[in-house]
C-alpha cells in the first residue's frame, strides 16, 4: 500500500494527490507544559449546557468552507499508561528499611492486574481542512504530485516544496484557525500524531503504536533546508498488504508437498476455488484483511446510506451512542459545505423535477405515490430553513464507520451489531462488497474522496448535522490520580481517575460531597479516597461516629503502622488544648472550650475569673486543664468577694465535668497527649466519637432548653469542639502537604454549631491551605448551605424521589428529567443484583458528569475491612470486577 503523505511541515500535509491539508487535534487537553486544559463534557449535561455546545458546533461548521474531513479515532490505551498516570506528580520518597512495598505501588500493581488484557481506548477527534492555493500553485502542486508517482519507479526522491509555497500555505492555515476560533478547543497536530493516524488505520485489530508516545515525539517532521522543504521517507508506513475479503492465513497456507489443499489440487494460480476451500462466498466476506509485520487484522467499513428525515434532539447524538457498544468504532466524515444560495438553487431544481414526476404520475391509474408528497414537504422545509439566514450552509456528508478485530468472524459479528444498533435508530448502514478498500482509504489523512462513495452522500443543514455529536468527546474524572473505577457509559473498559489532592493546584476546591441511601457505597468511596490520599503522600483525618468504629478498624489494617486512633469515649490519649498547643493558641482554645462547656459568657465576672485561671495555668511548669481546676480552687480558698464566689462555683462545675468518663481525655493529666505533627507521626488520623451525645438541633436556638440537656450531651458538644480544633489544626498545618478531612454521615456533625463551623471553614479556606473535605450524607441538604463549594460530587442510589431530585440538583443535572430520576431511584446499584455495587453519578471540577462503577482494589489490607456489609467477606477475582453487566439488561463485555 502506498502512503498518501509526501511531505509534513508542522501540521501541514502535502499529499501524493496534489492537495495540501491542515490537520488539527480537537479537544486536545493540556499541552506539553500542562497548560490549556479544557473542560471536557461528561455523558450527562444540563439542557442549557447542551444548547450552548450545539451553538458552538453549529458556528464551527458554518465557519468552515470547502471539503473538510473529520476523523473520530479510538486510540488504544495500554494498562501501563494508566499506571503512569497514577504515579504522575508524585515525588519519590525514601523508604525505610524493612517496610515492604510502598502502599501506592501496591495500588498501581493491583490496577495493572485488573486492567491487563482489557480492550481499552479513548476517543480522539481530528479535523483536516484542505488548503486552496492560487492557479499557479495548483499547477505546481499537480506537477509535483505527478512526479511523486514517477519518482519511486526511477529511484528518485519526490520533488521538494519551496519555502515560498510553505509560507503561503501557512498563511492560509492561519486564516483557517482564525475562522475556527470561538468554537471548540483545538491545536495544530504534530507530525508524529499525523503519522500515528496512518499507523492506527493500518494496525486496527493488532497491537498498535500508542498515541501517548506520538504526543511527545519530535519525529517525522520536515525541515526547511536551502530554501526547500525536506521530509523523511514515509514509505515504510505502507509496508502492508490489503486484501478485500481475505481468508484466514492458516487456511490459505495449508498446502502440502503434493500440491493439495484440503484434499483438492491447487490450480496454476496457487489458489483453489473458494467453494473447494469450504469457506464463504466472496460476496459474504465483506471485510478488509490487513497483513502487516505485527500480524493480520480484519476491518469492516460501513457507509451511512440513509438517515431518518426527522429525529428528536435527545436521540440525535448518533456518534455519542457509538460509545455504548462493547467494542471501539472509528468514524470518518467527509464534508462538503454548500453555501445557502447555492443549496437553495439545488433545492429549486429538485422541486422542478418533482413537479415533472407528479405530472407523469397523474396520467397513471394508480395516481401519485405518497413518497412524492413527503419529498416535496421535506424540500419545502429545507428551502425555508436555508432562507432563514444567509450564513446557513448545507452539509453534504459521506460517513464511514469502521470496526475491527483480530479474526474475521469477530469482525463480521461486530459489523452486524453496529448495523443493528443504527437500524434501531432508523439509520441504515451498508457494508458494500468491493468498496471496502475505497472506504478504508477515505480514513487516511491526505487522500481524495473516491468518486464511487458519492452515492452515500447525506444532505442536512448545519444545525441538524451538529446534533449528531460528531464533534463531542465525553470523559469522566480527572486526567490522573487514583484509579477509581470503570466508566459505565462506555461499552469497553474505560478507567476513571480522580485526583482531589491536585485540585488546589488547579485553582479548584478539593472538597467532595457524596449522597446516597444506606448501603449504597458512600463509606466505601470515602475510604478509597482517604486511603489514596495517604498512600500518595498526604494526610487523612477521619471523624468516625459509628458504634462499630468502622473507620478505626479500616485505618488499623489499611494504614498499619502509619495511623493514629483517638477514641473520645475510651480516653486512651489526651486532647487537652493546653498540652497540645503552645502559647496564645493553647490559651485561646482552652478558654473557648471551658466557656462552651460551662455555658458562661466571656465578658461576665465568671468569664474574667476563668480567663485569669487559664492564663495562670498556661504559665505554669506543667500546663494542663487539670491545672486550671487547681488554680480555681486556690482562688476560691484565698480570694474575696465576687471573684471568690465565682472561682468556687467554676471549680465545682469543672469537678462535675472532670469526674465524668467522657471528659477524662480533657482533664486526666496522666494520659499521653495527641501528637499533631502528623507528617512525622502518622498519615491517617481517626477520631472516634462513639459514646458521645449531642443536644438536639432544635436546642441550639433556645438557650434555656440547651442548659437543661443531660450532662453527657453538654460534654459531647464541648469535646466535639476540641475534635474540630484538632482536625482544623492538622488540616491547615502544612499547605504543601494535602490533607483530607473525612466526615461520614455528616448530619451528626452539622447538627451542632461547632461541627457546622468546622465544615464551613474547610469549605471556604481549605483550598488555600491544601486541604479538602470528603463528606457523606443521606440527603444533599444535610451537606449544609455551603455544599455548592464542593467541586467533586457523587450521587449513589436514592430510592426516595424527593431526595433523588435534590441529589440530581446537587450534581448539576436537571432534577425534573424523568430518565435521570429513574436512573437514580432504580438504575444505580439495584438491591439484590450482585456485581452492581458501587455505582455512582460523579461530577468533577471540569464539570464532566458520568456514571461510574467504583472498584475496590484487590489488596488484602484494603479489601478486608473496607465494607460494612454484615457477614463473611470474600475477595472476588480481579477479572470478575469488570465482567459483570453494567446496567439492567446489558450483557457482559466481550472477551477475545
Amino acid at each position: 500500500m502506498r502512503v498518501p503523505i509526501r511531505h509534513i511541515a508542522g501540521h501541514l500535509v502535502w499529499s501524493t494527490h496534489g492537495s495540501v491539508w491542515a490537520i488539527y487535534r480537537l479537544h486536545p487537553g493540556p499541552d506539553a507544559h500542562g497548560r490549556r486544559e479544557e473542560s471536557v463534557q461528561g455523558t450527562y449535561v444540563p439542557a442549557a449546557v447542551r444548547d450552548e455546545q450545539l451553538a458552538k458546533i453549529t458556528h464551527l461548521v458554518r465557519s468552515l468552507s470547502g471539503a473538510p474531513r473529520l476523523f473520530g479515532l479510538c486510540a488504544q490505551v495500554d494498562a501501563g499508561q494508566i499506571a503512569l498516570r497514577m504515579i504522575e506528580g508524585i515525588e519519590p520518597a525514601a523508604q525505610a528499611p524493612d517496610t515492604g512495598v510502598h502502599p501506592w505501588v501496591e495500588n498501581v500493581e493491583a490496577t495493572l492486574e485488573l486492567l491487563d488484557g482489557q480492550e481499552m481506548h479513548r476517543r480522539t477527534l481530528w479535523l483536516a481542512v484542505p488548503l486552496v492555493n492560487d492557479a499557479t500553485g495548483q499547477v505546481t502542486a499537480s506537477l509535483a504530485a505527478m512526479w511523486a508517482d514517477v519518482a519511486p519507479v526511477l529511484g528518485l526522491r519526490a520533488a521538494p516544496v519551496a519555502r515560498r509555497e510553505v509560507s503561503a500555505y501557512r498563511e492560509q492555515a492561519a486564516r483557517v484557525e482564525a475562522a475556527l476560533a470561538g468554537g471548540i478547543v483545538f491545536r495544530p497536530a504534530r507530525p508524529a500524531e499525523i503519522v500515528w493516524m496512518v499507523q492506527h488505520a493500518l494496525h486496527r485489530g493488532l497491537t498498535e503504536p500508542l498515541l501517548a508516545e506520538a504526543e511527545t515525539s519530535d519525529l517525522y517532521g520536515g525541515q526547511l533546508r536551502a530554501g526547500v522543504l525536506r521530509s523523511p521517507s514515509y514509505a515504510d508506513l505502507g509496508q502492508v498488504r490489503l486484501q478485500e475479503g481475505g481468508l484466514d492465513p492458516a487456511l490459505e497456507d495449508a498446502e502440502d508437498t503434493d500440491g493439495f489443499v484440503g484434499g483438492e489440487r491447487i490450480g496454476r494460480s496457487g489458489r483453489t476455488a473458494w467453494w473447494r476451500l469450504k469457506t464463504a462466498s466472496p460476496l459474504r466476506r465483506r471485510w478488509l484483511q490487513v497483513e502487516a509485520d505485527a500480524g493480520t487484522g480484519y476491518q469492516a467499513q460501513l457507509a451511512l446510506a440513509e438517515c431518518p428525515p426527522a429525529v428528536s434532539q435527545d436521540a440525535a447524538d448518533l456518534f455519542a451512542q457509538l460509545e455504548t457498544l462493547d467494542f471501539p468504532v472509528d468514524y470518518t466524515i467527509d464534508l462538503t459545505l454548500v453555501p445557502a444560495e447555492k443549496a437553495r438553487a439545488q433545492v429549486r431544481r429538485k422541486k422542478n423535477e418533482l413537479i415533472d414526476q407528479a405530472d407523469q404520475y397523474d396520467a397513471r391509474p394508480t395516481g401519485m405515490p405518497a413518497s412524492l408528497t413527503d419529498a416535496a414537504r421535506d424540500l419545502g422545509e429545507l428551502d425555508a430553513r436555508l432562507s432563514r439566514t444567509s450564513v446557513e450552509v448545507e452539509v453534504q456528508s459521506v460517513t464511514v464507520l469502521t470496526v475491527w478485530a483480530p479474526t474475521a468472524a469477530v469482525c463480521d459479528a461486530r459489523a452486524r451489531a453496529l448495523a443493528a444498533l443504527l437500524a434501531g435508530a432508523d439509520y441504515r448502514a451498508v457494508r458494500p462488497a468491493g468498496l471496502q478498500e475505497a472506504l478504508f482509504t477515505l480514513g487516511l489523512p491526505g487522500t481524495v474522496r473516491p468518486g464511487v462513495v458519492r452515492e452515500f452522500t447525506q444532505h442536512q443543514v448545519s444545525e441538524d448535522w451538529a446534533l449528531s455529536g460528531a464533534f463531542t468527546a465525553c470523559e469522566v474524572g480527572d486526567p490522573n490520580g487514583m484509579f477509581l473505577g470503570i466508566d459505565l457509559d462506555c461499552g469497553t473498559t474505560r478507567p476513571v481517575m480522580i485526583n482531589v489532592a491536585d485540585a488546589p493546584k488547579q485553582d479548584a476546591s478539593a472538597s467532595m460531597g457524596i449522597v446516597g441511601d444506606l448501603g449504597a457505597g458512600k463509606s466505601v468511596l470515602e475510604k478509597l479516597i482517604a486511603e489514596a490520599v495517604w498512600a500518595r503522600g498526604g494526610v487523612a483525618i477521619c471523624i468516625d461516629r459509628t458504634p462499630v468504629r468502622e473507620w478505626a478498624a479500616f485505618a488499623r489494617t489499611a494504614a498499619a503502622g502509619r495511623c493514629q486512633v483517638i477514641d473520645a469515649a475510651r480516653a486512651e490519649v489526651s486532647i487537652d488544648p493546653l498540652r497540645m498547643f503552645d502559647g496564645p493558641e493553647g490559651r485561646h482554645y482552652a478558654l473557648s472550650y471551658l466557656t462552651l462547656q460551662l455555658g458562661i459568657g466571656a465578658m461576665s465576672t465568671s468569664g474574667e475569673v476563668l480567663h485569669h485561671a487559664v492564663e495562670q495555668a498556661a504559665a505554669s511548669d506543667a500546663p494542663s486543664m487539670y491545672r486550671v481546676l487547681e488554680v480555681l480552687q486556690e482562688m476560691a480558698a484565698g480570694g474575696v468577694g465576687k471573684r471568690q464566689d465565682a472561682a468556687a462555683t467554676l471549680a465545682g462545675l469543672i469537678r462535675v465535668v472532670a469526674g465524668n468518663p467522657l471528659a477524662a481525655m480533657v482533664f486526666d493529666p496522666a494520659l499521653p497527649p495527641v501528637r499533631l505533627d502528623a507528617s512525622a507521626a502518622s498519615d491517617m488520623i481517626v477520631i472516634t466519637t462513639a459514646g458521645l451525645k449531642l443536644p438536639p438541633k432544635a436546642a441550639f436556638d433556645k438557650p434555656d432548653v440547651l442548659n437543661q440537656q443531660p450532662l453527657e450531651a453538654l460534654i459531647g458538644r464541648a469535646v466535639l469542639y476540641l475534635i474540630a480544633v484538632i482536625a482544623r489544626q492538622t488540616a491547615f498545618e502544612d499547605p504543601e502537604r494535602f490533607t483530607a478531612v473525612v466526615l461520614d454521615e455528616l448530619y451528626w456533625l452539622t447538627s451542632s454549631a461547632e461541627g457546622t463551623a468546622l465544615v464551613h471553614e474547610i469549605l471556604h479556606d481549605g483550598r488555600k491551605h491544601g486541604a479538602g473535605l470528603i463528606a457523606g450524607s443521606h440527603d444533599a441538604e444535610e451537606l449544609g448551605p455551603d455544599r455548592g463549594l464542593m467541586a467533586y460530587r457523587a450521587l449513589a442510589r436514592t430510592t426516595d424521589r424527593e431526595r433523588a431530585r435534590r441529589g440530581l440538583d446537587f450534581v448539576g443535572l436537571d432534577q425534573g428529567d424523568p430518565e435521570l430520576l429513574r436512573l437514580v431511584t432504580t438504575g444505580l446499584s439495584p438491591v439484590g443484583h450482585k456485581g452492581r455495587e458501587g455505582e455512582f453519578l460523579i461530577t468533577c471540577p471540569r464539570q464532566n458528569t458520568g456514571r461510574v462503577k467504583v472498584v475496590i482494589p484487590r489488596i488484602a489490607r484494603i479489601a478486608s475491612s473496607i465494607t460494612t456489609t454484615p457477614g463473611p467477606r470474600t475477595l472476588a477475582p480481579a477479572s470478575a470486577q469488570l465482567a459483570e453487566p453494567t446496567a439492567a439488561g446489558d450483557r457482559p463485555k466481550e472477551r477475545i
